[in-house]
């Protein structure tokens, strides 16, 4: 909650004694707030100690994996000029995004980022299912990247299939660890795998630069059944069936306003991040995709591997040691992601916590370090269990690619209601302060509304098995909102986003 010197007022600061007093209107929107005991904001305390430089690398660190695992199941479904052409679509998408929820994020700094936005623009319904699509994109996207991760190391390692679930768990007991020990520890931790995954991302592009082939991009045969060219193999359809692993070149970054309460400065730090952390992963994503599909084996080859990154590096370096253990090094940039989706998906079950949304005691922070030590671990299960499950049931995909669409399906939902409340916020209050501004104001938040829409469909007119798994996400997301219905909604209480909502009436 913004000060008059635009500040941020600590958490349970102005709610006490005030936990029965429904903010402005919430009779009339269904719900009930209730009392909370003495103490119960000071045991869901966070520690401010984020910069400019943390807050940047969080961003790109929690989405960098993109560029070594995921994106490269979109060439099956566009080939090279479709997967390309969906690229620069979704980069338009999250300019928008970005810039819209720079300016939401600096007049709104709470740790609930898109839950806070929605809100504050569309009461507490509003701020549940938007917080609710989030919180299913961050708990999933973490179990993509930990298969990825099992990926490159069976790779390189040499493991059986079967050791695949006990590499994941081990990556989950590490990441959770970090982000359990301190925000220092965590923030610093993600500033230096992030560099060195960018690192390791601009060793391959010089190195794959005397490779470079147009034939090999294009080397996916047309589907003449549906119009298919050597450009567009799967035909102007396969663009729109692209979109979703296009996304995962940039996917999270929006997490950036869930860290606003441990943030220094976050009114001045947060727009900056985000713009400087969207101009990277663009560059990183044209760079990637067109360098690594450019080379030996080919866009066909890079289709079907599960480390694309790993194979590209092969053909710069050979398949000697000196591959094995730059993909090592690879992992990082996997690593860097997942500690930061660990991260988000902490931050934004502990703010749904807090306000009752969902069950307090996952709210409960260290006792010494100040972190949501409980939502961590419980988020980390829930992951833990869906990519196990997935694996079991065994559905003839990757594990990575069902997981990813299950995220995308939470992601996209998330974002069109992001821009939603953007575009109510700027209509109904027009007022509230705004130290930022977007520079693509409503147009750029309508434009990222309706090209999210098209993202949406395109989960629905993708591969049968992954329109399953969608399915399968919307009936998770369907248990959560009958959750809020029948319980949650009656056991609400007035944390700083409630608080900053009733203010504004």
């Amino acid at each position: 909650m913004s000060d008059a010197s635009g500040g941020v007022t600590p958490p349970g600061t102005a709610q006490r004694g005030e936990g029965a007093r429904p903010p402005s209107g919430g009779a009339q929107e269904g719900v009930t707030y209730e009392s909370v005991a003495e103490g119960y904001f000071e045991a869901r305390q966070l520690k401010r100690w984020a910069g400019p430089w943390s807050l940047w690398a969080l961003g790109v660190g929690a989405v960098i994996s993109g560029d070594f695992f995921g994106w490269q199941f979109g060439l099956t479904h566009g080939g090279f000029g479709g997967l390309l052409l969906a690229t620069g679509i979704v980069s338009v998408m999250y300019a928008g995004l970005c810039f819209s929820i720079a300016e939401m994020s600096a007049a709104l700094p709470h740790a609930g980022g898109a839950y806070s936005f929605a809100r504050s623009a569309m009461g507490p319904w509003g701020g549940y299912v938007t917080g609710l699509a989030e919180n299913m994109e961050y708990v999933l996207t973490p179990a993509v990247i930990v298969v990825g991760v099992g990926g490159y190391l069976q790779a390189i390692l040499g493991t059986p299939d079967a050791y695949q679930p006990l590499l994941w768990l081990g990556c989950y007991v590490v990441f959770v660890g970090l982000n359990v020990a301190g925000a220092s520890v965590s923030f610093r931790t993600t500033l230096v795998v992030t560099l060195m995954a960018l690192g390791i991302l601009v060793v391959f592009w010089v190195g794959a630069l005397p490779h470079v082939s147009t034939a090999h991009a294009f080397d996916i045969p047309p589907n003449t059944a549906v119009g298919g060219t050597r450009f567009l193999p799967e035909g102007w359809l396969g663009v729109l069936r692209a979109l979703p692993f296009a996304i995962w070149f940039f996917l999270a970054i929006e997490e950036l306003p869930l860290a606003a309460e441990e943030a220094v400065n976050p009114v001045r730090d947060m727009p900056r991040a985000l713009g400087f952390g969207l101009l990277t992963l663009v560059l990183a994503a044209f760079l990637t995709l067109g360098l690594n599909s450019a080379i030996p084996p080919g866009a066909a080859a890079l289709a079907e591997s599960e480390e694309p990154l790993l194979v590209g590096l092969r053909t710069i370096f050979g398949a000697g040691a000196s591959s094995s253990a730059l993909a090592l090094v690879a992992v990082v940039g996997l690593m860097a992601s997942f500690h930061g989706i660990v991260f988000a998906y902490g931050r934004q079950i502990y703010s749904l916590s807090r306000a009752g949304y969902f069950p307090r005691f996952l709210s409960l922070t260290h006792p010494t370090r100040q972190t949501p030590h409980v939502a961590l671990v419980v988020g980390a299960g829930l992951g833990f269990a869906v990519a196990c499950l997935i694996r079991a049931l065994g559905t003839g995909s990757p594990v990575g690619a069902v997981l990813l669409n299950m995220a995308v399906f939470g992601a996209v939902l998330s974002y069109v209601l992001q821009m939603l409340s953007y575009v109510l916020l700027r209509k109904r209050h027009p007022q509230l302060a705004r130290p930022y501004k977007s520079p693509l104001g409503m147009p750029g938040a309508v434009v990222a509304l309706l090209v999210s829409l098209v993202t949406l469909v395109a989960l629905f007119v993708s591969d049968p098995v992954y329109r399953k798994v969608v399915l399968g996400a919307a009936v998770w997301y369907g248990a959560g909102l009958l959750y809020f219905a029948f319980f949650a909604r009656h056991r609400l209480v007035l944390a700083p986003e409630e608080l900053a909502a009733r203010e504004r009436g």
